[in-house]
């Protein structure tokens, strides 16, 4: 997606990570890094675009993605202003592009978007002024690139040569942006193996899995593993009878820590949130030693910290 770089190919939107290249993946990742702190230290604050404004606009549900992006934007010295879907005027039938234009008449600059419908964000990206960036905080079943982004910084931070990793990817992938955006990072940046692990009812087609293994067991996808990336039922985007009945889905596909084991024993665990304990994994496993799923919470401030930076230094200069 091109038109996600300017004309001298510098970060003006982030829609996707499929078609960014290695070196830039890898700069948003340096960047990201360069924001965390100690634990308990005071986080980095403000930036050259304090009084800049960011309109966060989610219509869909989100509690984790929606806090990360606004506590970003303030450590950033940025305005917020958070849509209320509840309230706004698309559910007196204005049009999404109406509350755009709307927005930006107010000045603001990057808009985060999250929403149910397949393509709304790059419609968006080819509507807006020159002087604004649109940020995709989770499209459909599409892609959700900054969680991407923060995956990519908490392997690195624990495993550092992806050539050397096998990434097992286990749940319900046919439905998960975050999987989908995880893939076309991996492969951009090389990754060993990745292995995908779900019911076949769950399983995706090739596209960006091109060259993945498939496993139906979760004992032989987990297999010394290096990371394994956990996802849960994505139910809103599923009719009633395609949903697993979570006892036996727990029995046949829950990370225990009796699987985890079959994993190399220096392996991480991972999961984008929400989790469902015991339904795609056990408590002790998300609670335990090697499990990261906090640290990608933390990560997931960082990477969005450093996306905007980015985009602001492409639209408004360093």
């Amino acid at each position: 997606m091109t038109m996600q770089l300017d004309s001298s190919g510098k970060l003006r939107h982030l829609i996707t990570l499929e078609g960014l290249d290695k070196p830039l993946l890898e700069r948003l990742i340096d960047r990201a890094e360069g924001y965390l702190t100690t634990p308990g230290d005071c986080p980095p604050n403000g930036s050259p675009f304090a009084g800049r404004s960011v309109a966060n606009l989610f219509f869909e549900p989100s509690t984790r993605t929606r806090s990360s992006f606004e506590l970003a934007a303030k450590r950033l010295g940025l305005h917020v202003l958070n849509l209320d879907v509840r309230t706004s005027s698309r559910t007196k039938g204005e049009s999404i592009l109406d509350t755009i234009y709307t927005l930006e008449a107010m000045a603001c600059d990057v808009f985060v978007l999250r929403d149910s419908e397949p393509g709304l964000p790059d419609f968006i990206m080819r509507n807006v002024e020159p002087w604004v960036s649109v940020l995709s905080a989770g499209e459909a079943d599409r892609n959700h690139p900054t969680q991407g982004l923060l995956d990519m910084l908490t392997m690195r931070r624990h495993k550092r040569d992806f050539s050397q990793l096998s990434v097992s990817i286990v749940g319900d992938i046919l439905h998960s942006r975050v999987a989908h955006s995880a893939a076309h990072a991996l492969k951009t940046l090389g990754v060993g193996q990745l292995r995908l692990i779900a019911p076949e009812s769950l399983m995706p087609g090739t596209g960006e899995f091109l060259g993945a293994e498939r496993h139906t067991r979760l004992e032989t996808g987990i297999a010394g593993a290096d990371v394994i990336m956990t996802l849960r039922i994505q139910k809103e985007r599923m009719n009633s009878a395609s949903i697993p009945d979570s006892e036996s889905y727990f029995q046949q596909y829950g990370l225990t820590p009796e699987r985890l084991a079959l994993a190399k024993p220096d392996a991480i665990v991972m999961h984008p949130g929400p989790m469902n304990r015991g339904t795609e994994i056990a408590s002790e496993v998300a609670d335990g030693p090697q499990s990261v799923i906090r640290e990608q919470v933390t990560n997931g401030v960082a990477t969005r910290m450093a996306v905007m930076m980015t985009v602001l230094e492409t639209l408004h200069g360093n």
